[in-house]
């Protein structure tokens, strides 16, 4: 008997690959950005714009875009000994990262302000932080420190003089070497310890004089530190306790050419997010430090520094917020359910205009807090950049997770995959509203400004009266809210403060958008927020809503 069974051609595939997605790669991040455009020129960088062009064109293809993942799988890696046996602490990057930065300093995201005095160089920078940190987050945390160290540097001449030219130096150089034979440096912190987080007060790492005490003379600081982010910077900005009080110092990595300061890195972190970024512990073992500022006055010589760190977070979290919207816009454009592209759907597009409405409110707030910085020789500017930048780092920063989140939904179960951008997304989004000092940090910051400035409640009033008949709810809040929060009692507004700073940062983020936005918009966003009696939630728009402009008016289109 033949038991041979006759082989038959059939087709084996399972099914047709049809109805996904395609990758967000390989666009312009800025002409694909109309708020951004505006934002621009609203606040007098129009003159940018051609770069700022070819910036978001690079950042935004997809070899440059894989950049960002790269630099976060592969993550840093520490070495304390070399195979001797000697001390060498250190840290290795993937070069994704070193690429990272290489663009970054090359576009002078750590130096346009402090280079020129043209019109906008704040704004400028804001957007070309804005761009990059789209691709990845992590390596902004250098970049921010340096741009930021400045400030404080600036407080003593001699450490000045020598110093910030190179860290203005557009020239990336990431060699192991003493500073004086690189061509370009690195700024980083080290204030955190165990036993204070943000009350940097009661730091216990003492810092002795070596000869004559005093602003640029030589200490030598023992201790530890519990976060230090980017233990490869050239130098370190810490604080310390002086015989005179709590001083700042400038830490080098290397005590002289041929002998590393003796600043041993404890381990690196291990971090939910901002992998890309090492953190880490160290300990001071008599490591020298100049001082920089007064000595006793620490903490007033870095908190301009601490103001432009915290600047970032803003724009920083805002970038993380549109890259995230961008993702599910463009998912929704491309996938069908229930018989039509998800973009199309009424309850769908509802989440997606409101994700991308409070991405839209955050960036007038952190590109206006630009252009203040920009004007800070204006006192009345000067004041608003002062109360404004908390107000605004702990809003966003605060709104970037459940964000985050909404967006990933918005995807389904690709946008959880982690060979997809939107899990480090998410995982980012904490970040910022941690670093730099926590929501409640910021809020008792707020109330410091207004209990040592009272007149900065007074400067942000006008702001927001800049609106004034634009919305009832707004001018309710005008006529009524800040008079009752300028009569609370210090206890009340001690308990109430995020309440208060909660009704500040919308009241702020509506005038804005009627001041510069398009009407829809604005009437849009406002609508939904100003009431804040009641928790907004994504996808709660009135059904009025302008759809279809709103839509245009976020959705990126050419990508097929």
């Amino acid at each position: 008997m033949n038991s041979t069974v006759p082989y038959v051609h059939r087709d084996f595939s399972t099914h047709t690959l049809e109805n996904v997605s395609v990758p967000y790669e390989n666009i312009n991040l800025f002409t694909q950005d109309k708020v951004l455009q505006e934002s621009v020129r609203a606040f007098g960088a129009d003159h940018v714009c051609d770069q700022l062009t070819e910036f978001g064109g690079i950042v935004g293809q997809a070899d440059y875009l894989a950049l960002g993942d790269q630099a976060n799988r592969f993550r840093p890696e520490f070495a304390p000994h070399d195979r001797y046996g000697r001390r060498i602490d250190l840290v290795s990057f993937h070069p994704a990262y070193h690429h990272l930065m290489q663009t970054a300093m090359t576009y002078g995201l750590h130096s346009l302000p402090w280079e020129t005095k043209t019109k906008g160089a704040h704004v400028h920078r804001a957007a070309l932080c804005h761009l990059h940190t789209q691709v990845e987050a992590g390596h902004g945390c250098p970049v921010t420190m340096t741009f930021a160290g400045v400030a404080a540097l600036r407080h003593t001449p001699s450490l000045a003089s020598t110093w910030i030219p190179k860290v203005l130096s557009r020239s990336y150089d990431p060699r192991n070497v003493h500073w004086s034979d690189k061509s370009g440096l690195t700024l980083g912190m080290a204030m955190t310890e165990k036993q204070g987080g943000s009350d940097v007060r009661s730091n216990s790492t003492r810092a002795f004089p070596t000869a004559s005490p005093g602003s640029g003379q030589p200490y030598e600081l023992v201790g530890h530190k519990f976060f230090v982010s980017a233990p490869m910077c050239d130098a370190f900005l810490m604080l310390a306790q002086a015989p005179g009080g709590l001083s700042c110092f400038l830490v080098p990595r290397w005590w002289d050419v041929d002998h590393k300061n003796p600043m041993e890195l404890v381990r690196l972190k291990d971090k939910m997010g901002n992998v890309s970024n090492a953190s880490s512990e160290v300990e001071l073992r008599g490591a020298l430090g100049w001082m920089v500022g007064e000595e006793g006055r620490g903490v007033a010589t870095i908190l301009e520094m601490v103001a432009l760190t915290r600047f970032d977070c803003m724009v920083g979290s805002t970038a993380g917020m549109h890259m995230a919207v961008q993702q599910a816009i463009h998912h929704a454009a491309h996938r069908r359910a229930f018989g039509a592209l998800l973009i199309d759907q009424p309850m769908m597009q509802n989440v997606l205009i409101d994700l991308a409405l409070e991405r839209e409110a955050a960036l007038w707030l952190s590109m206006r807090m630009a252009n203040a910085l920009d004007q800070s020789g204006s006192e009345s500017e000067r004041l608003l950049a002062r109360i404004a930048v908390a107000i605004g780092k702990y809003w966003i920063c605060k709104r970037t997770p459940q964000h985050a989140y909404e967006a990933m939904e918005c995807i389904g179960g690709s946008g959880v995959m982690e060979n997809s951008m939107m899990p480090r997304l998410y995982r980012e989004a904490p970040i910022n509203a941690i670093w730099e000092g926590s929501g409640n940090v910021q809020c008792l910051d707020v109330l410091r400004a207004l209990h040592k400035s009272p007149q900065t409640l007074d400067v942000l009033h006008q702001e927001i009266a800049k609106a004034k008949g634009s919305h009832p709810e707004l001018d309710a809040l005008l006529k009524t809210g800040f008079s009752q929060f300028k009569n609370l009692a210090v206890e009340d507004a001690a308990f109430e403060g995020r309440r208060w700073v909660d009704r500040m940062a919308v009241a702020l983020q509506c005038s804005l958008m009627f001041q510069y936005a398009p009407e829809q918009a604005a009437q849009t966003f406002c609508d939904s927020r100003l009431n804040m009696d009641v928790a907004h939630q994504y996808g709660s728009l009135k059904r009025e809503t302008p759809i279809a402009f709103l839509l245009k008016r976020y959705r990126v289109d050419g990508i097929s």
